[in-house]
């Protein structure tokens, strides 16, 4: 099966098979003519290529991909070396997933049979001609021949720090003498991670809800151009954008040519990611009315409490979502999701609430003094993440999830509230 990152990937069946037959290439240098001649061959001869994937269809493939191709022009061979290697098979690869220790490969691909797979799929094929030096064109083809040995190959995998395109892109600054980031690296206040992730997500909204709702401050920095090349995309506009040193020390632009080899037949990404705030805050709304409604109406004893029943989910939900927050936080190598600020609005404190709220289903039956005073702190949790917003914590974009959590905590401390007044009466009657 041929299988690439999460955030940024080339076809699906590339597996350990792959690793194991460059390797075999590699041990039989000297008995493989070809292999010989890409490896040895001078950089007059050579061609270097930027090789861009669009996106795919499945959700690990919706960041899009890239590869360098290096070709011996006298050999004619060719492989497109990219670092997007992993493998559902391996050892507790979900596990390690969920901990954020990940475990990628560079793999290479006959140049032709690897643009060839991604037409197959309908992404699109976009190929640059580098205009390298012979010197550069010798040095960056040296570093990924080393690179795709098996001693080598593997690297700690991260979505937005560490993936097949930084990977390219650190090729080829390091084969540029860091130029590159010289040139990129200042800040320039570009979209977030956030931003670019939920634009490419789009399409899957349930996984594209779940991500932003896991992503912490992290995900919100203000970028430059260096670190928004995390996206193959990017990396493609910003290199044939960049120039470097001519022969007589004027500046030449570093893409000597580009064409689109495959255009899409996928329907392209959004410019823009969705505005989560009206259609989050238009359901916490509804929700809020619902549940605040249920706890002022009369109790009916012959059936179940709306009320209580609502209550119990909500926190149920609340908890589980923060037990899973603190985990990402306290327990995993996932930085973008530490110290998540939507932990004030999802904590894992109101799995306590339960008991209190369940004894609501019990006729003249208050939740009780810690429940009642425990759904206040949480609320004020609630309402401490906006506030935060002018007391300075890191910032966050998280407006949507707080105006989808603050309306039913509000309902919850209104109904417990209203159905403490009401047994308190109720016990009152009685006695007199």
């Amino acid at each position: 099966m041929r299988t690439t990152d999460a955030v940024a990937t080339a076809p699906p069946w590339r597996g350990g098979w792959r690793l194991a037959l460059a390797a075999a290439l590699l041990g039989l240098l000297p008995l493989s003519p070809a292999r010989a001649d890409l490896g040895h061959a001078p950089g007059e001869q050579l061609r270097v290529e930027l090789i861009t994937y669009g996106p795919g269809s499945i959700y690990w493939e919706r960041f899009g991909h890239d590869a360098i191709a290096v070709t011996d022009t006298v050999s004619g061979e060719s492989l497109a070396l990219n670092y997007g290697v992993f493998d559902f098979a391996q050892k507790d690869f979900l596990l390690n997933f969920a901990r954020g220790h990940m475990r990628y490969s560079m793999g290479a691909v006959p140049t032709a049979e690897d643009i060839a797979w991604f037409a197959s799929q309908g992404r699109s094929v976009t190929r640059q001609r580098l205009a390298l030096s012979p010197a550069q064109k010798a040095s960056l083809r040296d570093y990924l021949l080393w690179n795709l040995e098996p001693a080598h190959a593997d690297y700690s995998y991260d979505y937005y720090l560490d993936n097949c395109a930084t990977r390219v892109r650190d090729a080829l600054d390091r084969a540029l003498g860091g130029r590159l980031r010289a040139q990129w690296q200042g800040a320039e206040n570009l979209p977030s991670y956030r931003w670019q992730t939920d634009r490419l997500l789009a399409a899957q909204p349930w996984l594209m809800l779940l991500v932003d709702l896991g992503l912490g401050p992290e995900a919100d920095r203000p970028l430059s151009r260096w670190d928004e090349s995390f996206l193959p995309g990017v990396l493609m506009r910003s290199v044939a954008a960049a120039s470097i040193a001519g022969g007589n020390g004027s500046r030449q632009p570093l893409v000597a040519s580009q064409s689109l080899v495959v255009p899409s037949s996928l329907p392209a990404p959004p410019d823009r990611p969705p505005n989560l705030l009206w259609p989050l805050g238009g359901a916490g709304i509804v929700l809020g009315l619902l549940l605040a409604r249920a706890g002022w109406r009369r109790r009916r004893r012959a059936r179940g409490d709306s009320f209580a029943i609502g209550g119990f989910v909500f926190a149920l939900v609340a908890g589980l979502i923060g037990v899973v927050l603190t985990l990402l936080w306290t327990a995993t190598a996932h930085h973008a999701a530490w110290a998540n600020q939507n932990l004030l609005l999802f904590n894992p404190l109101a799995l306590l609430l339960l008991p209190g709220l369940w004894r609501l289903h019990r006729p003249a039956r208050a939740c009780g003094r810690f429940t009642f005073w425990l759904a206040w702190a949480l609320g004020l949790m609630a309402l401490a993440a906006l506030v935060g917003k002018w007391l300075g914590l890191p910032w966050q974009h998280n407006f949507a999830w707080i105006a989808f959590a603050l309306p039913l905590w509000a309902a919850l401390l209104a109904g417990l509230q209203n159905r403490g007044q009401s047994a308190l009466s109720r016990r009152r009657s009685v006695r007199e």
